[in-house]
Parts: C-alpha cells; structure tokens; sequence
C-alpha cells in the first residue's frame, strides 16, 4: 500500500505538470485539479506512444518525462503552486460526512490496488502487453504471437510508462489512480449539490456508490476503468456546454472523447459527442477547427500508427480496409476467426449455434443468458424502456436525450459485433444513476447510500467471495482479498505461480506455461511468451505457426504458413 501511495503522489505530481501544458496548448482555461491530472495522463500516453514506435518505454523515457516536468514545473511554478493550494481549499471546503466518505474510499482503493490481481485478462495479455512495450516498444507483427496483443490499449501504453518497470515489477494499478480520481472528482460535485441543487452535479456525485463493482477492476491495469470514469466526466461537461457552449468547453469534451476511444475503440458511440456539439454550435465553434482537426488527426494517426507495426492492418480485428496491410499482418483466416469468435461469444454460442438462429432467436438468447451477464442486459434493456419516461418526466433536456440515443447506437453497434455487457457498462451506470437521482434529491438520503454502499465494498475486500453463482468464467470464480502483508509491498503483478518452460519450434524460442489449463493464458512469463495450445491449435486447424522475422525479437513476428503435411 505505501509503495502505491508514493507512486501516486509521483504520478500526480508528473500529470498536473504535463496537464497544464495541455491545458496552455489547447486553452482550456480549466480550474479542476483532477481535469488537469487527466489531461496530464493523456499527454503521458501521447508522448509514450510516439516514444514505443521508436524505442522500448523504459528508464530512458522516464529520464526524459522527468526532465520534462522538472522544466514544466520550474517554467510554470506560479500555476502550478495555485493549483495545488486550490485543490487543497476544495477539499477543506466538503462537509464533514463527505471528508469522511472520500478519505475512507481512498484507503479502500489503495487497499484493493495492493491485492491479488483478479482480472483473468491480466494473465492472458494485460502483463505481456505490458512487458513488451517496456522492453522493446510496439513491435512489428507481435499479434502473431498471441492474438489479444493486437489489442494493445492506450491504457496499457499508460501504464507501461507509469509503472516505473526498472525500479520495481510489482506496479500493476493505474486504473486504481484513475478509480481514485474519478471518485475525488464525484465527491466535489456532490459537495456542490449540496449548495447549489444542480442535477449534474448529483448524477456524477452518486458514482461512488459502483465502487463495489470497479473494485474488481483495479487491481490489474483493466482498460473499462478509464473508460467508465472519463465517460462520467464526459456526460458532465456535455451536459454543461450543451446550455452554453464555449471553445474551451469544446476542446475539453474533444480531449476526453479522443482519450476514451484511444483506451478501448468499443466506446465508439462516444465520438458523436463533439460532432453533436460542434454541429448545434457550428458559428462559434468552427473558429477552433484547426485545433479539433489537428488534435484528432493526431490520436488517429498513432491509433493506426499502433495498429500497422503491431497488427499490420489499420484496424484490428475488424475486416475493413483489409487491402490496407503490411507483410507481416495477421492472416485474414485467423482475423476472421478471431472476429467471429468474438461475436459468438456475447451470445455463448458456438458457430453452429449463431449460423441457426434468427435475430430474434439471438436477441432472447441474449437477453436470458444466465449469472452477470444475463442481468446487465435486462438491465440494459430496462433502461431502454424506462430512461424515457423519467427524462420526460423529470429532466426533459436536449442533453439527456441526446446520451440516451447514444446509449441505443452503442447497443445496436453491440449487436452488430460482441454483445457484451460491459462495452455498454458507462451507459447503464449513468442513467441508473440519472433515475436514481430523479427520486431522490435529499442530501441525508444521499449521503447514507453512500455510506451503505460502502459495506459490500469492505465485506469484498476483506472476505473471501465464490462467484459461481454470479460469473459464467470458470477462471473468475474467487476475488481477491486483502492481505496485511502489503500494507507496504503490493502483490506481484500476477495471481499465479506459474513454471515455464522453452519450446523450439522453427526459428522461434518461446517460454510456454506449465500445467495452465486455460488457452489464452500468458501469466509473467518472460519474453517471448504463449501457451503452446495456442501454438498447436493454430498449427492443427489453420496451419500457420508464428516466426520471427529477425534474430532480434524487436524486429517482431510473422505468420508462416506450413504444408498439411
């Protein structure tokens, strides 16, 4: 825990830096400490981007970001100071119950941060995306190694220049720091509901009450985390510039919008926020066009930029702009399989299965699947029928209805692909939190959800919980729990303990775990790492082996087909 806690304070004090660099380039005029540490990690994750086409995100690239923010710091040493006595005042102003609240959430955070990683996706790509990019940057062709490192996130690139590799391998917890801000940022707008009974501010000061529900997630670099938290914040200033627009607000909304999509593509609906925005306030808006067309031309070209060195198409695993390739892209056959598989799976259905049934037949499929899955796309589809009404009813602003026809695009766009619940989770959470504070508005009402909804955080933080009951993944049955042995030193960075052994095959050395009984499992094995039933099943049924292209693994990989025989 206290290891975390000073890689925190670090990592603000290198965000504000960076952040208000940002905040001076597109002239945001921003006076929220939290804003600024966001912006900060978007420039980080700009910067390391660039860095990983060129080089490995390692020590050099710290020695750079810290003499970066030494000249930053030094050059707007006024600014900065202003900042941190501003957040300082903020935070004496809360009310008593809410310093309270946020003081107990944050030792809660830093607690979960330090326990086992639970996310199962953290030992299938999460630690050797990592890896790689801190030891040799993106690397040509490495989704042939393993299928999921062609979704290298944004937030991964994050982490892997915050997680200080060269000091030590056991920070694993950037979306707890963002859980951390996110919930600072909710506590002061409920601090100023309380003053000034604006529904905005309510509906992103209920968000502590899924702190429950993000604490599975932060325990491992999880790229949902950011996308659930900045989007809160995105629905919040949206909904404030949509009453009176201003450039600065604009730009703002365009920045979190650019970062969310850069984290996780699948939050696609989310770019027709600024379109939307820009549209109803064309006149005043197109004076900054140079800057919205620079600023997302930017993100595009590194998002493919990303894609061609380690994917080597545009975009991955869709099958547009398939002419567009390099010549150690992923093989169409695997993409395909890869592409189709993720459609079966948001129905649990084999391809037999989904080749026989209807639309309708899918879609009841669907709606009945059972355990969490099952219940957030009731929920899903409860909000659907019911979010009219109460915007109708209660709030019947432009705003509310503009998110909510957003929310019905990101659910057919869904459909179209991998239907999972959890692309649509920075949906349901806002308009279950919108209803919610549509019927209640007393702040001693509120203020005791909070409170109560602090008790499952700490019985699942503290006590061992199966969740066959409620997890369709045999791999996810046991979160983790707090061991007072990392009140100092956090959990390794895995859950497992997992031997490995060197496999030969071609021109390929790779490290495959021993005794892994799941396919897509990687674990912390060292480089180049993949579960040789991968290796086999991709031989047996597509032949195609992975290779390398060099001797030097920097060079990357390529998809070498083999006779049948």
């Amino acid at each position: 825990m206290l290891l975390i806690l000073i890689s925190w304070f670090y990592i603000i004090f290198l965000t504000i830096n960076l952040g208000v660099l940002l905040d001076k380039l597109a002239q945001l005029k921003n006076t929220n400490f939290i804003i600024y540490s966001i912006l900060g990690l978007f420039t980080t994750t700009i910067l390391a981007s660039i860095w990983a086409i060129f080089g490995r995100i390692n020590i050099e690239f710290h020695v750079f970001l810290l003499f970066l923010n030494i000249l930053l710091f030094f050059n707007f040493k006024k600014k900065v100071l202003v900042i941190y006595k501003s957040f300082y005042t903020d935070l004496q102003s809360l009310q008593f119950s809410l310093k309270i609240l946020l003081s107990t959430i944050v030792v809660l955070i830093i607690a979960q941060c330090a326990t086992v990683p639970y996310l199962i996706d953290n030992e299938s790509y999460y630690i050797q995306t990592i890896k790689w990019i801190n030891e040799y940057g993106f690397v040509k062709g490495l989704v042939n190694l393993h299928l999921f490192f062609g979704q290298v996130s944004g937030w991964h690139v994050t982490q892997s220049a915050l997680n200080f590799s060269f000091l030590y391998s056991n920070f694993n917890d950037l979306s707890g720091f963002c859980l951390l801000l996110g919930t600072i940022f909710s506590i002061q707008k409920l601090n100023q509901y309380y003053k000034n009974q604006e529904i905005n501010n309510l509906i992103i000061g209920l968000l502590p009450l899924y702190t429950v529900f993000f604490f599975q997630f932060i325990s491992a670099p999880s790229p949902d985390i950011p996308v659930y938290i900045f989007s809160f914040v995105l629905f919040y200033y949206f909904l404030e510039n949509l009453k009176k627009a201003t450039i600065e607000g604009f730009n703002l909304i365009l920045i979190l919008t650019l970062f969310i999509l850069y984290i996780k593509s699948t939050a696609i609906s989310l770019v027709l926020i600024p379109i939307i925005l820009f549209i109803i306030n064309f006149r005043l808006l197109s004076k900054n066009i140079g800057k919205t067309i620079g600023l997302s031309l930017t993100i595009l070209i590194l998002f493919v930029t990303k894609n061609m060195i380690i994917c080597g198409v545009p975009f991955f695993p869709t099958k547009m702009f398939e002419a567009i390739k390099m010549d150690y892209a992923v093989p169409k056959s695997i993409q395909y399989f890869y592409s189709d598989q993720l459609n079966y799976y948001g129905y649990f259905v084999d391809m037999n299965q989904y080749n026989s049934m209807t639309a309708t037949d899918l879609f009841l499929r669907w709606l009945s699947l059972p355990k969490m899955n099952g219940l957030f796309n009731k929920i899903s589809v409860l909000l659907v029928l019911i979010v009219p009404f109460f915007i109708y009813k209660f709030q019947n602003k432009k705003g509310f209805w503009i998110i909510y026809t957003l929310m019905l695009v990101q659910l057919i766009t869904l459909f179209l692909t991998s239907p999972q619940y959890r692309f649509l989770l920075n949906y349901i959470f806002f308009f279950l939190t919108f209803s919610l504070a549509c019927l209640i508005q007393n702040k001693k009402t509120i203020t005791f959800l909070l409170y109560f909804s602090l008790i499952p955080t700490l019985i699942v933080l503290f006590i061992p919980i199966n969740l066959n009951r409620f997890s369709n993944n045999k791999f996810m049955l046991e979160v983790s729990t707090f061991d007072f042995n990392n009140i100092i030193y956090p959990y390794k960075n895995t859950k497992n303990n997992t031997v490995f052994r060197s496999i030969h095959l071609g021109n390929l050395i790779y490290n495959s775990p021993v005794d892994e009984n799941f396919f897509w499992s990687n674990g912390n094995g060292d480089l180049p790492c993949v579960n040789k039933e991968q290796i086999n099943y991709f031989e047996k049924y597509f032949h195609i082996i992975p290779q390398m292209r060099t001797t030097n693994l920097k060079d990357g990989f390529y998809a070498k087909t083999i006779s049948d025989e």
